[in-house]
């Protein structure tokens, strides 16, 4: 019947090559990727096996389940590009998953800045379903529920074609919605859905891509710059996790993601890691039968106040053979007074002018249990100065100095309207303190190589094809690159200027995009295995 459909754009609704860490690629701009790497490296179109997606991203498996708890069961999870497919005069609802629909993400919003502005891919992709959608619904006439963490985003600018912006969490209000549309009642333009106890919250009932299972929501630390407020954290409880990891398992994942925001406050105490919570939580996973266990975020202070912990888990998870774990990292700032004002809880138990020790310290101790930091930093507050520019980039220096294997990357800070920030400036090129490029360079040179090292790691899980194709590129591009960032350096951002022109989706563009990537290719070879010259 397919009265209920849930998809989001393609560029969510990919498993990204089997790496998850390419889906950061979309976040270039659409001018300066071609499409066809697009199409079979970084974001490859999900195929439907036995009338199910072969992947399914955790948060759509999360809403699949609230609507089935609610006894609303013809719901189907269909990929963007199969939606004229499958949409019909029996469609009533569309809910749909936001991750960045008009790219102001952080992470695209810089780098779509850096390369001569423009739309991102996933702008670019939220484009080709919103044509597709609103196509369907002017034939079809069902209701479309826009949701996920950039609803926000929508919020902005709300296409015509969306009856409802829902932003917040689903579990408890996303079904009554559902049923309003099913019974043709009047929708809310906008609404935010409350925040569900741990008991009402459904688990999954079918696999979600890369094994995710959720294991806490939320943040207690409270940083302004975040959506995510102290009162929303929850520990979800060991079984209805013990069910999720042995669902996925059962359907053929080997691997576990343990989705947080920091995977130390699992049964945390007082912002405390709870050793006793962490181990059972960890051991559980992998006499479930997982042969590495990961997770996308843990913090420094976490980590400092809790070395054994660290180690603990990381020899359960099996992260000294996987050696590829690299999760999310918040550096935020080397600045006490940004970090007073912003996130004085960032720091605890420690205090915010301990940030660096707390960093240098803390990095060693990951690396050490095969955990690669991918540190991210929030530069473009409105009273940022250069002086609070030179101790980020102390703070970058001293990772950098250190050789730690990690990665630095300052992202500017975005005023989402779900946070306390809201009223900020958009950080736009001219308003960023000068000192911010030298920071950038920096970054990007120690980004560069790490990434080298890393690499290798990294793409193993990948098609071994797919695999070469990516180091092969990342020797490659990765050899001229660090050139466009000291340009950006030296000229305070103003090289970026220079790529607004370029556009590799055009033929002559594609054509020309392999010949430097091959010609790039050749010539790293070379410098790395020069022929003798004979006497």
């Amino acid at each position: 019947m397919n009265s209920v459909i849930l998809t989001s754009d393609r560029g969510t609704f990919t498993n990204f090559g089997g790496m998850s860490t390419l889906g950061y690629v979309a976040c270039l701009p659409y001018r300066v990727v071609p499409r066809p790497l697009m199409n079979y490296i970084f974001a490859p179109e999900v195929r439907m096996k036995n009338g199910e997606p072969e992947y399914v991203p955790y948060a759509l498996r999360k809403v699949e389940a609230a609507l089935h708890a609610n006894g609303i069961t013809d719901v189907s999870i269909i990929p963007p590009q199969l939606l004229e497919k499958y949409v019909n005069e029996n469609t009533k609802v569309l809910g749909i998953n936001v991750h960045d629909p008009y790219g102001l993400s952080p992470v695209t919003f810089k780098l779509t800045m850096l390369f001569g502005g423009g739309e991102s891919w996933t702008a670019k992709f939220f484009d080709e379903l919103s044509e597709t959608v609103s196509r369907l619904k002017s034939k079809y006439h069902f209701k479309v529920i826009i949701g996920g963490p950039a609803a926000w985003q929508i919020g902005l600018k709300k296409p015509d074609w969306v009856d409802t912006v829902f932003n917040g969490e689903a579990e408890l209000d996303f079904p009554l919605i559902v049923k309003k549309a099913l019974n043709g009642e009047e929708l809310p333009g906008s609404i935010t859905g409350r925040m569900p106890k741990v008991n009402e919250i459904p688990t999954i009932i079918k696999p979600a891509r890369f094994g995710e299972v959720q294991v806490t929501r939320g943040c207690p630390r409270g940083c302004q710059f975040c959506s995510i407020t102290p009162e929303t954290f929850r520990s979800i409880p060991y079984e209805d996790i013990e069910k999720e990891v042995k669902l996925n398992l059962s359907t053929g994942y080997r691997d576990i993601e343990l989705v947080s925001d920091d995977i130390l406050l699992y049964g945390q105490k007082k912002l405390q890691a709870n050793e006793e919570a962490l181990v059972k939580l960890f051991t559980m996973v992998k006499n479930l039968g997982a042969r590495y266990i990961t997770f996308p975020h843990i913090s420094a202070p976490g980590v400092l106040s809790a070395p054994k912990v660290v180690n603990e888990i990381s020899e359960i998870a099996g992260l000294k053979e996987y050696m590829a774990e690299a999760p999310v990292v918040g550096l935020e700032t080397g600045s006490v007074k940004i970090m007073r004002h912003y996130m004085n809880a960032k720091p605890f138990p420690w205090k915010p002018e301990d940030w660096k020790y707390v960093i240098t310290n803390a990095t060693p101790i990951m690396n050490d249990a095969a955990i690669f930091p991918c540190y991210t930093m929030t530069i473009g507050y409105p009273e940022e100065t250069d002086d609070d520019l030179d101790q980020s980039i102390d703070i970058a220096l001293s990772i950098i100095d250190n050789k730690f294997k990690a990665w630095v990357f300052p992202l500017p800070v975005i005023p989402m309207t779900s946070s306390h920030i809201k009223d900020n400036p958009f950080p736009y090129m001219d308003k960023l303190p000068s000192k911010y490029w030298d920071l950038l360079y920096i970054s990007w040179k120690y980004d560069l190589y790490i990434t080298r090292i890393m690499m290798p790691h990294m793409s193993k899980k990948m098609n071994p094809v797919l695999s070469g194709i990516v180091n092969m590129m990342t020797s490659s591009i990765f050899s001229h690159i660090e050139d466009v960032f000291r340009e950006l350096a030296e000229t305070h951002g103003h090289k970026a200027e220079d790529f607004a022109n370029i556009n590799l989706n055009t033929v002559t563009g594609f054509i020309k995009s392999m010949y430097w990537l091959t010609r790039a290719t050749v010539s790293t070879s070379a410098s790395r295995n020069p022929k003798k010259i004979s006497s």
